[in-house]
Formats: C-alpha cells, structure tokens, sequence
C-alpha cells in the first residue's frame, strides 16, 4: 500500500461547512484564482459550460435585500437569516442544452469544476456547501440574479472561513470493492 498523496488527503478530508462561518470576508481576489484553477475540469469540446455571480462579502445585505421579494412575506425573515449565515456566495450557472447528451455532459463538467473548487477553497481553509434548494427554480429570483431564458443555475455556493472545531465528522463510505462487479 503507497503513502497518501496529498491531493488524495485533501479529497478525504474535505467537508461541506454549512454553518458557524467566521465573519471574516472572503477576498474576491480569492475566488477568482480558485475558479481560475478549477475551470481546467474536463469538459466535452472544451464547452466551458459555466459562468459566475459572485456576491461578495461586502454585497452580501444589499444581494439579499434584492431577493427577499422572491420570497412568500411569511417566509423571508427565514430567507434572510439563511443568507446571512455565508459570508460570500458563488452562483453557479450553465447552459440549458435541448440535447440530452451534452446537457449531460455540460452538467458533468461543471460538477467536476464546482468539485475542483470545493477541493481547492478547502486547501485554503475555505469552507464551501453547494446548496441546490427550491430557489434556483424560483423564476423571481432567477431574474432577480440575471438568469437568462436557457440558463440554469446549478447551485449557490456558500463560503466562509471556518473554525477548525466546527468540521463536521468524518462519515465513513463503502468500501469500492462492495459496489465493483469486475468483468470477466
């Protein structure tokens, strides 16, 4: 058996941190040089088939402010705090593609790419959730963020630094070998 690499350390340790964010910022600076590296997800045809909102840490009330009308009255109090738990967001958006093969492959690049960020922002002790509820179908708050006809939004990720006692548990995967059938 070989020794750990180091990529292969960050992969098993990496955890989705959903709360008890520090409330320092996330520089965009930062966010712009991991997507840069994660952006070299293979993708079919080099397609490329992402782009970014970005809200920053200091947009973040404003950004909220502007969705909350997406919202049922008696719901955005709820919104509203769990916006205001992340310190940035990354909005994830990519091409709605009519053929069914390369929607899945441009789903599966950018699934590949939102991997490689989140495995790279851990490297920097960033913790990132991706987070795919109901309101990336909410037509309001897809014109809200500038989602086009044609577009969907694959996720928000929400960032901020974490404390170290806050990581969650590991939570331990089945062996390989159960879910392998080897042909012969």
């Amino acid at each position: 058996m070989t020794n750990t690499s180091s990529l292969a350390q960050i992969v098993r340790e990496r955890r989705s941190i959903k709360k008890k964010y520090k409330t320092d910022p996330v520089p965009q600076e930062l966010v712009f040089k991991l997507l840069n590296d994660a952006v070299y997800a293979p993708n079919h045809g080099n397609r490329e088939p992402w782009r970014f909102v970005f809200v920053p840490t200091e947009k973040k009330e404003k950004f909220i402010e502007r969705l909350l009308p997406a919202f049922p009255q008696d719901f955005q109090e709820n919104r509203r705090n769990y916006f205001s738990q992340p310190s940035a967001i990354l909005i994830v958006i990519m091409p709605n593609d009519p053929r069914q093969k390369q929607w899945e492959e441009n789903f599966g690049a950018v699934s590949s790419m939102i991997q490689n960020f989140q495995l790279l922002a851990w490297e920097q002790q960033l913790g990132v959730v991706w987070k795919t509820n109901a309101h990336i179908y909410e037509p309001k708050a897809r014109e809200i963020i500038g989602v086009n006809p044609g577009e969907k939004i694959v996720g928000f990720l929400h960032m901020g630094y974490f404390h170290s006692e806050d990581i969650p548990k590991t939570k331990e995967r089945t062996p390989v070998e159960e879910k392998m059938e080897v042909f012969e």
